[in-house]
C-alpha cells in the first residue's frame, strides 16, 4: 500500500457535483493499493497514520497526532499512486489492484482506520472520477509504503 498522507486544514470530495466526504483540520488520505498488500499492512498503515505526530504542539513542534488533537481523515482511493513511469511518458498502472482486489483491502483500511482512530472517517467512492479540494497546512505531505517500512 501506498499512501500520500497531507495536513490540511480542510478537505473535501465531490463526485457528480455532490460532496461525499468533507473534513476540517485534519488528514486527506490518498490511498494507492496493489496486490501485494493484505491485512498486515492495512494494520500498520493505519496504526502509522493516526499515530503520525505532524501537528503543531503549543511550542509550534511538530509533535502532536491525528488522534491526540481529534481531528478528522478524508480517505480517498487513488491507484495512480501506483504509476510506473520507467519507459516512455506514459504512466502504466500495472502495479495497481483490480476492483475485486483493491475494494476489500479499501472496506478494510475505513474499519481499520475507524477503529484506530475512534471516529468516521469520511471518504471519497472507490473508482469514481473524484474532484479533491484541499488547503494544505503547512504545507505538510508524508509518503508512506508498507513494502518500505523506513
Amino acid at each position: 500500500m501506498r499512501a500520500v498522507i497531507q495536513r490540511v486544514s480542510e478537505a473535501s470530495v465531490t463526485v457528480d457535483g455532490v460532496i461525499t466526504g468533507q473534513i476540517g483540520q485534519g488528514l486527506l488520505v490518498l490511498l494507492g493499493i496493489e496486490d501485494a498488500d493484505g491485512p498486515e499492512d492495512v494494520q500498520w498503515l493505519s496504526s502509522k497514520i493516526v499515530n503520525l505526530r505532524i501537528f503543531n504542539d503549543d511550542a509550534g513542534v511538530m509533535n502532536v497526532s491525528v488522534k491526540d488533537m481529534h481531528a478528522d481523515i478524508l480517505l480517498v482511493s487513488q491507484f495512480t499512486l501506483h504509476a510506473s513511469t520507467k519507459k516512455g511518458n506514459r504512466p502504466s498502472y500495472i502495479r495497481a489492484s483490480k476492483p475485486d482486489v483493491a475494494i476489500p483491502l479499501y472496506e478494510k483500511m475505513i474499519v481499520q482506520l475507524e477503529q484506530d482512530l475512534g471516529t468516521t472517517i469520511q471518504r471519497g467512492i472507490f473508482g469514481a472520477d473524484m474532484k479533491v479540494a484541499l488547503l494544505n497546512d503547512g504545507p505538510v505531505t508524508i509518503i508512506i509504503d508498507t513494502h518500505q517500512r523506513e
